[in-house]
């Protein structure tokens, strides 16, 4: 009886096979959780509470809330990148100045693209374009996490942290615009072009609208919902594992007897 050859003859798979050694069961996990942890579980905007002035100066409509979304995750993707790849030639002393510069940079580059193809869109978001530069959640997660990990690590952080702050925006966002104007995607041209200029979708007909829902004090109440609704589910989660190894233990001891 012959044994196949366990080393790959197949180019193709001699070529994939360093991916599924790098891909090892470890590092799977570790990408899940740090996709866990952006999207949800240290939400930077649900639990660390960080960059909530624009969260709640800009979270009136849906459409402002992707355009700084976006802004926001492109900027934390590209600084968690750059500080992951000059963490070791930069000395400790001169680190946070180094970020900030790095930051500013991204921003700036940022901000220049946008102005340049999203113009009408920029001249709404206005000073919270630059101001991203001062949003502590990305000079946090610079001096946190991409200082202290790869740089393939660093990217990933900085994707799903942008991403989850972008998602919460953009719920606040969709909550403020129904309550306060009772539409969806009002003024999509803005981020879409001309051709998304029908986009708006009336959710409540007729409706007078809301005032207080797009007002700053709107802003809070419905991030403090959204917030209330986010541990209300973590409780959930916790009661059920909680339960669920309750009911393990009691079979274990069932069957020690």
């Amino acid at each position: 009886m012959t044994h196949p050859d366990p080393s790959p003859s197949n180019p193709i798979q001699a070529a994939a096979l360093p991916l599924k050694q790098a891909l090892t069961p470890e590092r799977r996990t570790d990408y899940r959780h740090i996709a866990f942890d952006g999207l949800w579980k240290n939400n930077q905007a649900f639990v660390a509470l960080l960059g909530l002035c624009p969260l709640l100066a800009v979270s009136n409509s849906v459409v402002n809330s992707i355009g700084l979304g976006l802004a926001t995750t492109f900027a934390l993707v590209f600084s968690n990148t750059i500080v992951s790849l000059i963490r070791n030639v930069v000395d400790q002393e001169i680190r946070l100045p180094v970020f900030v510069l790095v930051i500013a940079a991204n921003v700036t580059c940022i901000e220049l693209l946008m102005n340049a193809f999203f113009h009408d869109l920029y001249r709404v978001l206005g000073i919270f374009i630059p101001l991203i530069v001062t949003n502590c959640a990305i000079i946090g997660r610079a001096e946190a996490f991409a200082s202290r990990t790869t740089v393939d690590r660093a990217a990933l952080d900085g994707l799903f942290m942008g991403l989850g702050f972008a998602l919460v925006l953009i719920a606040l966002g969709a909550l403020r615009e129904v309550l306060g104007l009772g539409t969806l995607l009002n003024g999509a041209e803005l981020m879409f072009g001309e051709s998304a200029r029908n986009w708006t979708i009336t959710v409540i007909a007729p409706y007078e609208g809301f005032l207080l829902a797009v007002l700053p004090p709107g802003a809070f109440i419905g991030l403090g919902l959204l917030i209330a609704v986010k541990n209300v589910i973590d409780e959930k989660s916790v009661n059920k594992s909680n339960k669920s190894e309750k009911t393990s233990n009691s079979q274990f001891k069932i069957l020690l007897k």
